[in-house]
């Protein structure tokens, strides 16, 4: 058995670990501020007069709120001149209000009351609304309810423009978030043991990621073995580990709000020529769309380049199988996939500050998968690795 793969008790691979969240720090008011800037000369520039943001992740960015998602509205309406109307249940304003960041007026709605009226008042007569892309339907349908004269619009627009360039802080916490998913992935591969249980695994990486400083566990987890890992994202009734099994673990954590997202693939015990053959393709893909990575290139062509280096080999073509079934990549932030996207059709050229997942999985059907997943950021100068990638099939980690 490898050094890194397996001969460790889960208790001793805890120990290992400690926190590593220190002098990491959220995002601040100023950085807010800032934001919120950006997308009023963006709403400007599209004419239009106001962007309702949701609970959700376009709401935290924009105004440090954090709330849940539910059937009673909690939004910001942001007016283009920079103005904030919070509008909350009122039963929740003392929860909310200390919670606030960013000043603004604060517009409570009683359980009887119609909030999308509200709403439509606080807007004074302007129709050119932008909602976020996240919101329900049942609040679109409210809003267009409450008045017929709104012109309701994606705000995606702004939003996307807004959070697909990282800037420096947020980039500091996307880091260190990847940088302890790393750590959790080596604790887990030296663990594994022949019977283990794909449960027993994802126990063991919710606590390692606590360990390490992730106050929630694992944001998300996906363990597979064998036969298993030819699903990209699982299987209903997973088995147990066995001896010579392709192993593939997904998993990432939330640090700050921002998401890390780490995959590794490799066999426990000693892989065959098979095994190493396609997980050689699998890297030599990852390569490949990391090389055409630049400033200026569209999107697009970075999948183009994992794809092509694939079909050269035997696989697809597009998204036959045995190959790659997905795009190459996502963009990653507040939300584990989020804009750009690298794959066919987006023509959005790469800019510094983006961040994108690297993961131009190959499955073969009846076999097996293998998924390699680093992310990288774009610079002035190129594509930069938060993670460096695997080694080898029997040396996973660097």
């Amino acid at each position: 058995m490898d050094r890194q793969i397996g001969g460790v008790s889960a208790a001793e691979a805890l120990a290992q670990l400690d926190d590593m969240t220190a002098g990491v720090v959220p995002i601040n008011a100023d950085e807010f501020r800032q934001r919120l800037t950006k997308a009023c000369q963006l709403m400007q520039q599209q004419q239009l007069d106001a962007m309702l943001l949701t609970a959700g992740t376009n709401l935290y960015y924009f105004t440090g709120l954090r709330w849940y998602a539910s059937e009673r509205l909690v939004a910001v309406l942001l007016l283009a001149d920079g103005s904030l109307q919070y509008i909350i249940p009122e039963f929740e304003r003392g929860t909310i209000a200390p919670q606030l960041l960013l000043a603004g007026e604060l517009h409570g709605w009683q359980e009887h009351e119609n909030p999308y009226q509200l709403c439509v008042q606080l807007l004074q007569g302007k129709t050119a609304l932008a909602l976020d892309e996240s919101a329900a339907f049942f609040i679109a349908d409210g809003l267009k309810t409450a008045s017929a004269a709104l012109r309701l619009s994606n705000a995606v627009t702004v939003s996307a423009v807004c959070r697909r360039v990282k800037t420096a802080a947020e980039l500091a916490i996307m880091q260190r978030a990847m940088d302890m998913t790393l750590a959790v992935h080596q604790a887990v591969a030296s663990i594994l043991y022949a019977g283990i249980t794909v449960a027993e695994v994802a126990d063991f990486i919710d606590a390692a990621h606590r360990k390490v400083g992730a106050v929630d566990g694992s944001y998300f987890c996906i363990v597979l073995f064998g036969g298993d890992t030819a699903y990209p994202h699982g299987v209903a009734k997973p088995k147990v580990l066995d001896d010579g099994d392709m192993v593939l673990i997904d998993t990432g954590c939330r640090l700050h709000g921002y998401v890390s997202d780490i995959t590794r693939s490799y066999v426990f015990g000693t892989p065959n020529a098979r095994q190493r053959e396609v997980w050689q393709h699998e890297k030599a893909a990852q390569a490949a769309a990391f090389a055409a990575a630049a400033v200026g290139v569209p999107c697009q062509q970075v999948d183009r380049a994992a794809r092509s280096y694939l079909q050269q080999q035997g696989y697809g073509p597009d998204y036959q199988l045995p190959g790659l079934p997905h795009r190459t990549g996502h963009g990653i932030g507040l939300d584990i996939h989020e804009w750009p996207y690298l794959v066919e059709g987006n023509e959005l050229p790469l800019a510094p500050g983006m961040c994108f997942s690297n993961e131009p999985m190959l499955v073969l059907p009846g076999e097996f998968g293998v998924r390699l997943e680093d992310h990288f950021y774009m610079t002035e100068q190129g594509p930069r690795w938060f993670t460096e990638p695997a080694l080898a099939i029997d040396l996973p980690f660097r």
